[in-house]
């Protein structure tokens, strides 16, 4: 299958104008006309990443993030991206990215996220966007309801055993008594979505990349914050894309993901 043909698959599921606007998705480096036998997929374009796709002999890396998110001026391997774009076009292998577009299509990572809660009356945490084939909002998160009301720790372990967490830190443990029944999730960061989760009426916010004031003071206001990572929250892409692309695209496409691999290790 040509690069594009896989592309053009890839973008019916969540198709490139739904991510924002300041996001880089799409075909990042590499040719459209190349031959797509062997995929690596993984959630972010790191040294380790690129090296194992090269030496897997893989002919597309397929991330989650974005290998290059601003403008750039050189490519050579004097700095870090520099130095995966080039060997990434010496291995002939294409880079395509599903970002915030993926964060926003239905049944992707925010329905996704809210699946493994089994949360109920969805509602987008922050609407960008309305389908145009369905009429239904789309965007970033998801407000929703347990099936069952559960105290903070019962959906900490919900949490913890859905994503495949260590732990989760937990900002206003001490200022809650009581059941959760209204929960908002934002994989990836957070920040800046305690207003949305508040305006929905949500108890909690699972989500990471939240900062000890932001945490502070959304439980303040009523909004205990769930933070489980960036990663942790996010690298549900990568099971969800292998199985999609077996079963919905190509079963003949040889696959290899990336190990789970948390960024940041407790010492």
């Amino acid at each position: 299958m040509k690069c594009i043909e896989l592309i053009n698959h890839l973008e019916r599921l969540a198709p490139v104008s739904y991510a924002c606007s300041w996001d880089n998705p799409g075909l990042l480096a590499g040719r459209g006309d190349k031959e797509v036998r062997k995929i690596y997929i993984a959630l972010d374009a790191t040294d380790q990443v690129v090296e194992a796709a090269v030496e897997e002999g893989c002919d597309l890396l397929l991330t989650h993030h974005p290998l290059i998110f601003g403008a750039i001026k050189q490519v050579n391997d004097q700095d870090f991206i520099g130095r995966r774009l080039v060997k990434l076009i010496q291995a002939d292998m294409s880079c395509y990215s599903m970002h915030t577009n993926f964060d926003c299509a239905p049944g992707c990572m925010a329905d996704l996220a809210a699946d493994i809660l089994g949360l109920k009356d969805r509602a987008p945490l922050e609407e960008t966007g309305v389908d145009a084939s369905t009429g239904k909002p789309y965007g970033i998160g998801v407000c929703g309801k347990l099936r069952q009301a559960l105290d903070l720790k019962g959906l900490a372990l919900m949490v913890k055993e859905g994503f495949g967490l260590p732990f989760v830190n937990v900002y206003g443990a001490e200022l809650f008594d009581g059941q959760v029944s209204r929960v908002a999730i934002c994989p990836g960061s957070g920040k800046g979505m305690s207003g949305p989760a508040l305006a929905l009426g949500a108890q909690v916010l699972i989500t990471g990349d939240m900062g000890h004031h932001d945490g502070i003071d959304a439980a303040a206001q009523g909004l205990f914050i769930m933070d489980g990572g960036h990663y942790g929250l996010e690298h549900i892409f990568m099971g969800f894309m292998e199985q999609y692309i077996r079963e919905r695209i190509d079963s003949n496409l040889v696959i290899r993901t990336a190990p789970k691999a948390f960024p940041a290790t407790a010492m």
